[in-house]
């Protein structure tokens, strides 16, 4: 009897510093807007001390920034919104095992076939940016300070030399350990997820709905280009 007493005992206390645990953990956890001010200052830094290799070695920076961007970013989920219906849950319960296998491994391909493109894309963006004041627009931000809230929409600016700060949108997720991912940017109202998604369709329609092909052809395209052919 004492013995069941001393388990059960055990038992509970075990279930408390769980639930303490987790209580500490969610706690702890950043807000949207701390995930992304820790990101824009290290991103901000990198640019900094790439001013002095970076035209010599340009893989060295984007090395660098692909370190900052890994925790940061959720690039399979933005990947697969890319992807759109062609990897959508719908489209993958309307196939067998064999099919569903093929589109995993298509989209881990994209996935890294989007990283890469985003980062270097990414990145030349920003090297125009070093040494400039970015703030937070929280009157036109939202989702940031909802404990509850699974999504955010941070609004940015960028003074540079410009009276007029350049704007880019973050919209931000929850993964599933309640960390907050950027899943999309906008950058001065070009909404790269949406852009990217028309390409794809585009390119999937040339392939005639072969995927391998599509991601196998994938190259992204320069956000400067994009912003041509969008207020043109």
């Amino acid at each position: 009897m004492r013995n069941r007493i001393h388990r059960r005992g055990l038992t509970v206390l075990a279930m408390v510093l769980g639930l303490l645990a987790t209580s500490l953990a969610s706690a702890q956890a950043p807000t949207a807007e701390e995930a992304l001010k820790k990101t824009t200052d290290e991103v901000l830094s990198v640019i900094e001390e790439a001013s002095d290799y970076v035209k010599e070695d340009p893989d060295r920076y984007y090395r660098r920034v692909n370190e900052v961007l890994d925790g940061a970013v959720d690039f399979r989920g933005f990947a697969r919104g890319v992807m759109g219906d062609y990897a959508s849950s719908e489209r993958y319960r309307t196939l067998d095992e064999a099919g569903r296998e093929k589109l995993r491994k298509q989209l881990d391909r994209f996935t890294e076939a989007m990283r890469d493109g985003l980062v270097r894309t990414y990145s030349r963006g920003l090297l125009a940016f070093g040494g400039s004041r970015v703030e937070l627009d929280r009157e036109r931000s939202s989702g940031s300070d909802d404990p509850d809230a699974s999504r955010a929409t941070l609004r940015q600016l960028i003074y540079s030399d410009g009276s007029e700060p350049y704007v880019v949108v973050y919209q931000m997720a929850k993964d599933r350990d309640g960390q907050w991912l950027m899943r999309n940017l906008i950058v001065e109202n070009v909404n790269l997820g949406q852009i990217y998604r028309s390409q794809f369709e585009a390119a999937a329609r040339k392939f005639d709905g072969d995927l391998d092909k599509v991601i196998d052809d994938w190259e992204i395209e320069p956000v400067e280009e994009i912003e041509g052919e969008t207020t043109a």
